[in-house]
């Protein structure tokens, strides 16, 4: 078993500053190539205080604030224009800055790429879904439309 610092939420794991314990090979060969987390040592306590400030200066600031912005997502379709082939099918597929930035774009508000989770790739254009994690404990699902551009 290893310690190690995540420096990004890792679903199942922990969020950013949270000291875990992981089997080796977890760690070496995908924790910490990804850049999800660090190696510990007694010199990283200082970095996970850091962490955990940057954390919640990202959060939103209050849970009325978090539960206002959850009610605006889940009312309404995010529309996405991306590049697609014939029936649909999309040259690659929606990453998460993706929908951040079609979030922001439709006036709903501003969201972090790092707190979307797409749970099946979205490889075609029709309607999918994706949940945002506002808070430690608030979820958001939002209802993704993609669009084929012309």
């Amino acid at each position: 078993m290893s310690k190690l610092i995540l420096t990004h939420e890792v679903t199942g794991l922990g969020a950013p500053g949270d000291v875990i314990e992981v089997k080796n090979g977890y760690g070496r060969n995908y924790l910490i190539p990804q850049g999800f987390a660090v190696a510990w040592t007694r010199g990283g306590e200082k970095q996970v205080e850091s962490i955990k400030a940057a954390r919640v200066a990202r959060e939103h600031a209050t849970i009325e604030e978090a539960l206002d912005l959850k009610a605006k997502l889940e009312a309404n379709v995010v529309k996405l224009t991306i590049k697609a082939g014939q029936g649909g099918r999309l040259f690659g597929s929606v990453k998460t800055s993706d929908i951040a930035d079609a979030v922001a774009a439709s006036g709903l508000g501003t969201v972090d790429k790092r707190k979307v989770e797409i749970t099946t790739p979205i490889k075609s254009t029709g309607t999918h879904e994706a949940t945002v994690r506002l808070r430690d404990d608030l979820v958001a699902t939002i209802t993704v439309q993609v669009l084929a551009a012309k």
